[in-house]
């Protein structure tokens, strides 16, 4: 079972520039847990792993001339 949301408090949130709710610094601390989202202000330091490029080709891999 999920624990219930905290309810928002001044600083907790802002808007980015696509118009996306992102949550501060401030609200992770008070929530107390990692959520392990790769979230942008993690303060708990996670970060998710990249997709690896070198395992993609890229377009024109392998062609000459």
């Amino acid at each position: 079972m999920r624990p219930k949301p905290l309810p928002l408090q001044p600083g907790d949130t802002y808007f980015n520039e696509q118009g996306l709710m992102v949550f501060t610094e401030q609200y992770h601390l008070r929530r107390g847990y990692c959520c392990q989202s790769g979230c942008k202000h993690c303060p708990y330091g996670y970060q998710k792993e990249a997709k690896k490029e070198q395992d993609t080709p890229s377009k024109g891999a392998g062609k000459t001339g």
